[in-house]
């Protein structure tokens, strides 16, 4: 019987908590976590036996409350009851909005990952201390050594660091010439990963090797920081190439862009000059690009994508999609040498070095002003001479995409710099940029034609390096933002100079680039272009021709009886009515609040009346019932007001 008893009183006190729960979230309006509202449940359930104390009175001999029978009280005291939940769920939303911290369940799964991810930052921190960085993360002035010690801290950190130094080491919009130079001279060579686990990872993929592969290599070709590669046959009798991800490796990513993506945030808070750099957006577009890179069904895509542009002399090698995964990439493989050893081997093959750097020139610019879909990185190391005389690209884990319009800005920005005119190049450099309102465009072009006499006169230094530097600072100054996909485009224009110098250093990328470009406009006037061009502009034109003869023709009626009139709806998009709806419906409450608790201070004042309970007059009850009713709307004012947008 006493446990029968026990679990009846269980039941009730969660059956109480779950309806306070519930009528306090009705009250306030807004969705809170099963947490949260089961403690603000348990704060009313807690505090309401001194509040039915104090609104109905001590407790008769029979133990009833001396005024419980009087139905207004009772719903009075039930109101203040809710009243210290509510004033929690207002001050918790205030101090932590709901989403900014984990729920009970998320912080016991992600503990462990908590402390080793709290491990690894504060080894990180302490590395970049070492080297002398703790007070520029404190926004005081760098040392003059600055790029040395940013390279050795990153070249310290890591995998994901090291490829991190290595992205911003093509930043030549963002940092300085002598923290590039440190940077550039990040490499990794990663330690091979032993066979047994490789074998681990290719038995999970595909069960039995034998049935996909007649040979193996258990050696590795090369072996980076990402990924290690293997020769295999296919049973189909084909030579290929196996990227294999080393194992483990998508944990410490996703453990050190957490920490990049922390770092970012705190040094945009306290620095100014992480504010001018957006290192929060820098970071979160390098974590999207390590994401991308550590899955191969994406760079399977690409390679089927940048495969559409076809070279004469330039091959990209064939992806085996049927046999490749997120953690496997298969194939085909190129038998060649890499481009730096290329220059003494091609006099042997019958093939001019310049030959080679007009093809990949070609190559790119193609890719860039007519296909959208380029290369983002071509080093030397990721281009090779084939035993053929063609020229092999690899490693398409990252691409550039440009979308028509942003094709079409480029072009005219390219034309822009190879005109030499200011004006030109100022709206220009305008339509790829994205510029702020308040933007001096007077100046900008004072700038820009500064930046042309230097470089687009006579005797200028042409498409290298050091024009694209200085164009980006000007850009910069004047708080023009470079897009990533600008970016990117520059980027590898920047890369391929360095490259066709290695090639041949006599080569005058200007003129090649000119002479290029104007194949690239006779391609597009020939007559073949010329009417698919047509025929793709009129069909999404006709729907709107086979239209107009009615719309004119109702338009001439109705000026012609004196019908034509210009209707204009005010708020017609939804979105704009939900938000002027809100603010009314927030300010409404707010006077109600207000005139409410004027009132209940009134009322409570007045001491005669008629009697409600023992001790409480009408005019008493009548004012306590407006300052509940004020403080309930107060709060669905307030747990507004603190609530994050996204919650």
């Amino acid at each position: 019987m006493g446990l029968l008893i026990r679990l009846l009183f269980l039941a009730a006190t969660v059956f109480s908590i779950v309806t306070l729960a519930s009528i306090t979230r009705r009250l306030l309006g807004v969705h809170f976590s099963v947490t949260r509202l089961t403690i603000a449940a348990g704060i009313a359930w807690g505090t309401s036996t001194p509040i039915m104390m104090a609104m109905l009175g001590p407790r008769l001999p029979d133990g009833r409350l001396q005024d419980a029978a009087k139905p207004a009280l009772l719903v009075l005291t039930l109101l203040i009851m809710l009243l210290p939940s509510m004033v929690f769920l207002v001050v918790a939303e205030a101090l932590t909005p709901s989403g900014s911290l984990p729920t009970p369940l998320e912080w016991i799964r992600g503990l462990r990952s908590r402390v080793a991810r709290s491990r690894r930052y504060w080894r990180f921190t302490m590395i970049l201390i070492r080297h002398g960085l703790g007070p520029y993360l404190r926004g005081r002035r760098p040392h003059s050594d600055i790029g040395r010690s940013l390279r050795n801290a990153l070249d310290e950190g890591g995998l994901t660091f090291i490829k991190f130094g290595q992205i911003l080491s093509t930043r030549r919009d963002l940092l300085p010439a002598e923290v590039i130079g440190e940077l550039s001279a990040l490499q990794h060579q990663a330690a091979h990963v032993p066979w047994p686990r490789i074998e681990a990872v290719l038995a999970a993929e595909y069960g039995d090797l034998d049935q996909v592969f007649s040979r193996f290599d258990r050696e590795p070709m090369a072996a980076a920081s990402v990924a290690q590669v293997h020769s295999a046959r296919l049973v189909t009798g084909e030579e290929v190439v196996v990227k294999v991800r080393r194992p483990g490796v998508t944990t410490q990513v996703a453990r050190d862009l957490d920490i990049i993506r922390r770092l970012a945030r705190t040094l945009e808070q306290r620095t100014a000059w992480a504010r001018a750099l957006g290192t929060v957006a820098l970071a979160e577009g390098f974590a999207a690009a390590l994401r991308e890179e550590l899955d191969f069904r994406i760079e399977a895509r690409n390679l089927a994508a940048v495969a559409q542009t076809r070279v004469e002399g330039v091959a990209v090698p064939r992806a085996y999609e049927e046999y490749s995964s997120e953690r496997v990439l298969v194939m085909e493989r190129f038998d060649g040498v890499p481009l730096r050893e290329a220059a003494g081997r091609s006099a042997e093959r019958g093939i001019e070095p310049r030959e080679l750097a007009e093809r990949l020139l070609d190559y790119l610019l193609r890719q860039v002003m007519l296909e959208g879909v380029f290369h983002a990185d071509p080093h030397p190391g990721n281009i090779l001479l084939l035993t053929d005389g063609r020229l092999g690209m690899l490693d398409f884990g990252s691409v550039g995409r440009l979308d028509s319009s942003l094709r079409a800005a480029i072009q005219r920005l390219m034309g822009a710099i190879d005109s030499g005119d200011p004006l030109y190049l100022c709206d220009a450099v305008l339509e790829v940029m994205s510029a702020p309102e308040d933007v001096d465009e007077d100046a900008l072009e004072r700038d820009l034609g500064r930046f042309t006499a230097r470089y687009l006169r006579a005797g200028g230094s042409g498409f290298d390096v050091v024009m694209f530097t200085d164009l980006f600072r000007i850009v910069t100054a004047h708080g023009l933002a470079v897009p990533a996909e600008v970016a990117a485009v520059f980027r590898a224009l920047g890369t391929l100079e360095g490259t066709l110098t290695e090639l041949a250093r006599d080569f005058d990328i200007v003129a090649e680039a000119r002479r290029l470009a104007g194949g690239y406009a006779l391609e597009r006037v020939t007559p073949e272009a010329l009417k698919k061009e047509a025929a793709s502009e009129l069909v999404a034109l006709l729907p709107m021709l086979r239209r107009l003869p009615r719309r004119v023709d109702r338009v001439v009626g109705a000026l012609e009886g004196g019908r034509l009139s210009v209707n204009v709806r005010l708020f017609a998009d939804r979105r704009d009515r939900e938000v002027v709806t809100g603010l009314v419906h927030q300010v409404l409450i707010t006077v109600l609040a207000a005139t409410s608790g004027v009132m209940g201070v009134l009322m409570v004042g007045r001491e005669h009346g008629p009697m409600v309970g023992t001790n409480v007059s009408l005019y008493q009850f009548l004012g306590y019932s407006f300052l509940a009713v004020a403080s309930v709307l107060a709060l669905r004012v307030l747990v507004v007001v603190f609530r994050r947008p996204d919650s």
